[in-house]
């Protein structure tokens, strides 16, 4: 159960995994032209039984069985490591082999159970090297040869390091930039979210301040939009909504800030545009929403029409009382008929 679980929450890592065992199965197939040369068949043919367990992980972690793939692994290795040490010496540095368990038990098991692996694994590590002390290799090789295992070892063990350090940071930068986009993008029109948009406002008021810039907003609301979802439904709803998002943007230039502010209400705030500028781009995106062809949507001649309040940025005012005011202008366009833009001045 905890594997599945982990499977389920760490998915990059099994493909990391999956990778990992056709590197090895191909450092196995190397180790094996390397001993037969070096006339050590068992060895040879150690890393022939290496290459079908490494190709059967490689089968399992694409089938889902992560379980079954970590167990073959920690097999070959563990067995491996402990034959290359009994038969040629510690010196042939198989033993680096042992470290890699360090990061994927971290990454893999819960804090506990992984102390305890942690700790049997380096009780297997100190046991592999005190009988190395105490007993000789049953076939050794020449100082030379030993050396060139030995770097032949270290340098796998390097590249697969690097590798999985290369790709940890990968998938870390991945998931921070997706968790920042989650926590500051509405989920549905893919817009800024109304938190993050008042951070952006705040920042853009801070500057249009600082350089004495003009900014103004547009409150927009839906025209009887709770009659859109008890006529269609809420997914036809949803719809309208992420259209409205798309034709509102094509609307408005890249610096242009826009957010959903709320169910059916979006703020759109022009950096450096006065009120009389700001009202023509309302009006243009109020033209722009009512001419759409919405058949496709809704009921056929059937149109959706926007009422807009804009409002201009005073000096030393703060973003409540601009919304504020924005929205006393929305209302007078609800109040006079709706599908109209209405500006209110300080």
């Amino acid at each position: 159960m905890e594997r599945s679980k982990n499977s389920e929450q760490r998915p990059q890592f099994w493909q990391v995994a999956r990778r990992c065992c056709q590197l090895a199965a191909i450092v196995d197939i190397a180790f094996f032209a390397i001993f037969m040369a070096l006339d050590s068949p068992i060895l040879a043919w150690v890393n022939v039984v290496s290459v079908a367990m490494y190709a059967w992980a490689f089968y399992a972690f694409g089938q889902r069985q992560n379980g079954l793939a970590i167990v073959l692994v920690w097999t070959e290795v563990l067995v491996h490591s402990a034959l290359g040490i009994i038969l040629i010496g510690w010196d042939s540095g198989f033993h680096y082999y042992l470290l890699m368990f360090i990061p994927a038990l971290a990454v893999t098991m819960r804090l506990g159970y992984a102390i305890i692996l942690l700790v049997l694994l380096w009780a297997y590590y100190v046991g592999l090297y005190a009988t190395s002390l105490y007993f000789a290799p049953l076939q050794p090789i020449s100082a030379e040869a030993l050396i060139g295992v030995n770097v032949f070892n270290l340098s796998v063990v390097f590249g697969m390091f690097s590798y999985l350090g290369f790709i940890y940071v990968r998938t870390v930068s991945s998931a921070n930039r997706k968790l920042n986009r989650l926590a500051s993008t509405d989920g549905l029109t893919l817009l800024h979210n109304r938190r993050h948009l008042t951070e952006l406002t705040e920042a853009e008021i801070t500057r249009s301040e600082r350089y004495e810039k003009p900014m103004s907003v547009l409150l927009i609301d839906i025209d009887h939009f709770k009659l859109i979802n008890d006529l269609f439904g809420h997914l036809k709803g949803d719809e309208v909504l992420q259209h409205l998002a798309k034709l509102i943007r094509m609307e408005l230039r890249q610096h242009d800030l826009i957010g959903r502010w709320g169910g059916e209400e979006f703020l759109v705030v022009l950096p450096e545009t006065d009120i009389t500028t700001a009202e023509q781009v309302a009006e243009r995106i109020r033209a722009a929403i009512s001419s759409f062809n919405w058949s496709d949507n809704l009921k056929k001649d059937m149109t959706v029409t926007l009422s807009i309040g804009v409002s201009q940025l005073a000096p030393n005012e703060t973003l409540n009382r601009i919304l504020n005011r924005a929205d006393k202008a929305l209302y007078i366009s609800k109040s006079c008929g709706r599908n109209r833009v209405t500006r209110l001045e300080k």
